[in-house]
């Protein structure tokens, strides 16, 4: 990163994209940069970057100077090598792109290998070919699997074998593909940072952008605030006994605008190093259950939210939360924001956006 130049972001208009690439704009390290977005859309919106623009205060012609979007699909190899061609180079890719709905993946599972798995290895091929050798990966907590004791620390066993899903199996086989990529090429100036993460929720203070799923919500956050703004009856609970203050599960949530400053931070972070690997969970350390989330989101959206108690979902976990003192004693990233504000975000945007991005036609 020897030059002010572009950065490169995978799957940038997503949720968790959008809200990056708002804080590399508004970090004056970064300020200077420009934004290349490469996405497929088929999980998100470009309405999301027209917002962006609308939050760091862009005339049309600025936004298009600083943000510029190729909608591309990692697996078209060929499609992505003409890209590249284009740029020559970037400064540092962030690696969103990805399916990401736990479910669906296993009922899917081929279909998940082949596109965050082939997509990423494509990816990876030209950053070298390139010299894009600054690259931030999007992981999971869900790489941990289903047996380890909590809080969970980076050192916390990685089992294939115990990860209850595709889509985490996913996250662990790229994991190991960059551990592998970076061992080959020690000598060279390849930083690489695996961010695992817990429970993004939330949303940016303006309301502008926040999280839009296709269809019925895969998480809870996005289900509760679809609840309290009456696109759906009622919430689900899945359980209630296990064995937590209140028999439900327990999950570590963050806010997104938390978890989009770790990415400027991790590259901030390897900026300073000539090369390496670095793992990192990032998460609040402070776990919630479903009811508590519920009872937050009433204390934010102002009513009550029904719900129903369901059976429990096979694979789920009574308990996941992080232990986030590396990262806090590394990278110098804390989790700044607490659960009011989380919530309220997420309420902002919901109610000003009770459809989501409006239609692109």
């Amino acid at each position: 990163m020897s030059q002010k130049g572009n950065i490169l972001v995978t799957g940038g208009c997503g949720y968790i994209g959008s809200h990056t690439i708002t804080c590399l704009l508004q970090d004056p390290k970064y300020s200077s940069y420009g934004v290349v977005v490469v996405d497929n859309l088929s999980n998100s919106s470009k309405i999301s970057l027209d917002r962006v623009g609308e939050i760091l205060g862009f005339s049309e012609e600025e936004k298009n100077e600083k943000i510029k979007f190729h909608c591309i699909d990692l697996c078209d190899g060929e499609a992505l090598e003409e890209f590249f061609k284009e740029y020559s180079s970037f400064e540092a890719c962030i690696h969103f792109a990805g399916l990401k709905a736990v479910g669906e993946s296993s009922k899917k599972p081929v279909q998940y290998y082949d596109n965050n798995i082939t997509g990423t290895l494509n990816l990876l091929r030209l950053c070298d070919e390139y010299d894009c050798h600054t690259f931030v990966f999007s992981s999971s907590a869900t790489v941990y699997g289903n047996d380890n004791p909590m809080p969970l620390t980076e050192s916390s066993p990685c089992n294939l074998n115990n990860i209850t899903n595709p889509y985490g199996k996913t996250k662990y086989i790229i994991e190991v593909i960059l551990r592998d990529l970076y061992s080959s090429k020690k000598n060279s100036d390849w930083n690489i940072a695996l961010l695992r993460y817990f429970n993004p929720i939330g949303a940016h203070p303006s309301g502008l952008i926040g999280e839009d799923p296709n269809g019925i919500p895969n998480n809870l956050m996005p289900y509760v605030s679809q609840v309290a703004v009456g696109r759906r009856e009622h919430l689900t609970v899945f359980g209630d006994d296990y064995d937590t203050h209140d028999g439900t599960g327990i999950r570590d949530y963050l806010h997104v605008m938390d978890l989009a400053e770790g990415h400027t931070s991790a590259i901030s972070y390897m900026k300073a190093r000539e090369g390496g690997l670095y793992t990192f969970n990032l998460g609040t350390g402070t776990g919630y259950s479903v009811l508590d989330m519920v009872q937050a989101m009433e204390k934010a959206c102002g009513h009550v939210i029904p719900y129903k108690v369901g059976p429990r979902r096979a694979g789920d976990l009574e308990s996941i939360y992080a232990d986030p003192k590396l990262v806090e004693d590394e990278m110098k990233w804390k989790a700044k924001r607490n659960l009011d504000d989380m919530c309220r975000d997420l309420w902002t945007w919901q109610s000003q956006n009770p459809n989501g991005f409006p239609n692109e036609d």
